[in-house]
């Protein structure tokens, strides 16, 4: 659910809207499109959390993808992978065929630049738009409506999801044309992933080395080591907390997307192959649903 730290939406027109997929980040997501003031219709596979969010947030739900987007100028999506978002866009009962001329389908599932190529190709056949758009800043970021938003399509479609996504998004940037969200993605949790195992062994080391390292961390978070993961897991991975953000498995997920699309474009990724394998580990030890800080359980 949105935070009790209530964020200020811009003023924009009510859009009549629908969000297909209500999971930890589609919910929340949905929900401060309500809370801005837009008609919403949410489909979700499990009928039960449809139900909870309309009694949370007083919208509409549907039985299927075609009949939640009946009507709506703009769809947002978030759903697991390529494959659930083709089974929620495409078919008798998908989106794309319940959709009206020239609506945009913004997808917020993390999947791979082909399958958003795939949807913008036959989004264009039907006359409608088709924007990738992966999110970054994890569930309390989709609480806060905080999240980063990185796009990939048409500068129209783009302008007319852009004022209505504002609603849960701190930034919508579009990069490029279709897949270019998608790829951006990838960059991101490159990123995040050597990160994470850097700052895994630096306080393992600390912590074997005998110092304080919630003391250590508040003098290094002053200087050039400092980072978002730093700041928001640093203390949580001293304390042997794991239980909050981004799961291992998630993570996994996104990094098995990188690795392919590595293969198919020449990029090196040696330490990201590495940390992908080391995530491994933390799977096997039972850690599939820790946060991905919990990278330092290997070290231990």
């Amino acid at each position: 659910m949105p935070s009790t730290n209530p964020k200020t939406y811009e003023a924009t027109p009510a859009r009549s809207v629908a969000f297909l997929g209500l999971g930890v980040m589609g919910y929340p997501m949905a929900g401060h499109l309500a809370l801005a003031g837009h008609h919403v219709t949410v489909y979700n596979r499990s009928a039960a959390k449809a139900q909870a969010w309309v009694a949370q947030f007083k919208g509409k739900s549907a039985a299927t993808p075609r009949e939640a987007v009946a009507g709506c100028d703009l769809v947002f999506c978030c759903v697991g992978n390529d494959d659930d978002l083709r089974s929620v866009v495409l078919g008798a009962d998908g989106a794309f065929a319940g959709m009206k001329a020239g609506a945009v389908c913004v997808d917020h599932t993390t999947a791979s630049a082909n399958v958003a190529r795939e949807l913008s190709a036959k989004a264009r056949e039907m006359n409608l738009q088709f924007v990738d758009a992966p999110v970054s800043g994890g569930q309390a970021g989709a609480q806060n409506g905080m999240l980063t938003v990185m796009c990939g399509g048409d500068a129209a479609a783009f302008d007319a999801a852009k004022p209505v996504a504002m609603a849960f998004a701190r930034a919508f940037t579009l990069l490029g044309a279709s897949g270019a969200g998608q790829l951006a993605k990838m960059v991101n949790q490159i990123a995040i992933a050597g990160l994470v195992q850097g700052l895994s062994e630096a306080v393992a080391f600390g912590q074997k080395a005998g110092l304080d390292m919630a003391q250590v961390l508040d003098v290094i978070g002053k200087g050039a080591a400092q980072s978002w993961q730093m700041d928001n897991r640093g203390k949580t991975m001293i304390e042997d907390k794991f239980d909050f953000g981004f799961a291992v498995d998630w993570m996994r997920k996104d990094l098995g997307l990188v690795l392919d699309e590595a293969k198919r474009n020449g990029a090196r990724l040696p330490v990201t192959a590495l940390v992908d394998q080391f995530y491994a580990d933390v799977q096997q030890m039972g850690g599939k649903r820790w946060d991905t800080s919990s990278l330092i359980k290997r070290l231990k």
